[in-house]
């Protein structure tokens, strides 16, 4: 390369190999799959995974938790607040969804609203970042009354 030879990176696309395992079903893999993949950070290819299987059995909450996942990481934070209200609805005691549900709104600068769910994903989980959370909200809000 030369001086005067711009180098750009561009990393590799991500195309996952999926099979099924003897007794896994496609929904099994496509929620392994886009798990994987949303821990590396490729929002969209989980989302090429997820559609499909949840078009085939769109009540299925593992596969909408991970849909939401990937919302969140791509910064479409109007639809992971609908997925995750959705998921609240379906189950209040998960921690997970209270606590992204949380963060959704947070992010959006609606911290009324974020406080609600933040402080019963702490309570039930516990978690040190959920306590986190809950205190960086509440003291956002009294930050805004002064």
């Amino acid at each position: 390369m030369t001086e005067n030879e711009e180098f750009e990176y561009v990393a590799p696309a991500v195309r996952p190999n999926i099979q099924l395992s003897p007794g896994q079903s496609a929904h099994e893999v496509a929620y392994r799959t886009a798990h994987d993949l949303l821990s590396r950070r490729f929002p969209v290819e989980a989302l090429e995974i997820l559609e499909p299987a949840l078009a085939d059995d769109p009540d299925n909450i593992g596969l909408r938790s991970m849909r939401a996942w990937a919302y969140m990481l791509r910064a479409q934070l109007a639809k992971a607040e609908a997925e995750l209200r959705w998921l609240v609805e379906r189950d209040p005691s998960d921690a997970w969804s209270q606590h992204s549900l949380g963060r959704v709104l947070e992010r959006q600068d609606r911290l009324e609203d974020a406080l609600g769910p933040l402080r019963l994903a702490a309570v039930m989980s516990d978690d040190y970042d959920h306590h986190a959370a809950v205190y960086r909200v509440r003291n956002r809000l009294a930050q805004r009354q002064e």
